[in-house]
């Protein structure tokens, strides 16, 4: 069995020697549109992230029997298309629940403390000059009794609901489906979320119901001092009307993820003049060694299985 890793870079330093036992292995740090078709030549099975995996590559590689996604989302392969060629897609799915839930707690701590102004504090000598024990300049709070609004009740999102809930908030959630029914979580409309809770998580995919949900008018929703995290897709809230309101209103914001990935050099955030409200990471929230590990073994689990 052939198999191609189109963009190895994704998964970091992961080992990867699982997939020595499947097959012949070929691996690329990376793969762009242009060398995609060369690379897929006699391949048996893809193993691709990002990379997009076209109708017209199926058709020039007859032998393809497989394609393994190493992510949860499959936008970047034609299904259909894959479905008439006979080519089997999987994807995979929770290998990410602990390593995001924790990433949206590590935002959450960064704006709720101010942690980047008093390490920056220390890292200036201005603690060698002060006249008193204690430096309490930024205001930071505590997040007990604070009202959690989770936005999508999938796994992630019911997994940061159960440890918002142990820190002693007070959780509700807004399902952007409409099916989702978690009993033992009040359920609300978005605009009572976004105007009476303290803290906001996002944890949806992009889809028809959620581009664009959080715009402009959402923002103006927002109580004074709200923290909003965005651990789902970019596209799901506009950057612009964001940017615009971290230095207009009163309220904080740390995401994971941005419409357009890697970011741009003139993306608005690079511009707000308040800074300290805002916190970007650059889409690693799933990344763990642990859950990249876990992700390595389902994605060779799902070729186990095909053979078998």
């Amino acid at each position: 069995m052939k198999i191609v890793l189109l963009d190895a870079l994704t998964l970091g330093d992961s080992d990867l020697s699982v997939f020595d036992t499947l097959g012949e292995l070929t691996v690329y740090q990376t793969t762009d549109a242009q060398q995609t078709a060369k690379r897929l030549v006699g391949q048996e099975v893809i193993i691709t992230n990002k990379v997009v995996i076209t109708a017209q590559h199926m058709a020039e590689n007859p032998q393809l029997k497989l394609i393994c996604i190493s992510a949860t989302g499959t936008n970047n392969v034609d299904l259909e298309a894959a479905k008439k060629a006979g080519v089997e897609v999987k994807n995979v799915s929770g290998y990410s629940t602990e390593s995001v839930s924790q990433a949206t707690f590590s935002l959450l701590f960064q704006l709720l403390h101010q942690s980047r102004y008093y390490d920056q504090y220390i890292a200036d000598k201005k603690w060698c000059g002060s006249s008193v024990f204690t430096h309490i300049e930024r205001p930071f709070f505590e997040i007990k009794g604070k009202r959690w609004g989770v936005i999508a009740m999938g796994e992630i999102g019911q997994r940061v609901a159960q440890l918002a809930g142990a820190f002693g908030c007070e959780v509700c959630y807004y399902s952007t489906s409409g099916k989702n029914s978690q009993q033992n979580i009040p359920q609300v409309d978005l605009k009572t979320l976004l105007s009476e809770c303290d803290v906001i998580s996002i944890h949806a995919p992009l889809n028809a119901q959620t581009e664009n949900l959080i715009g402009a008018e959402e923002l103006k929703q927002l109580k004074p001092g709200a923290i909003i995290l965005n651990l789902g897709r970019g596209g799901i809230i506009d950057e612009q009307a964001m940017a615009t309101a971290l230095d207009t209103q009163d309220l904080y914001h740390g995401t994971d993820v941005l419409a357009v990935e890697p970011m741009l050099v003139d993306h608005p955030y690079l511009s707000v003049k308040a800074a300290h409200r805002l916190v970007v990471t650059p889409h690693t929230a799933w990344a763990s060694v642990e859950a990249r590990a876990c992700l390595i073994e389902k994605v060779a689990g799902n070729i186990r299985t095909f053979l078998s």
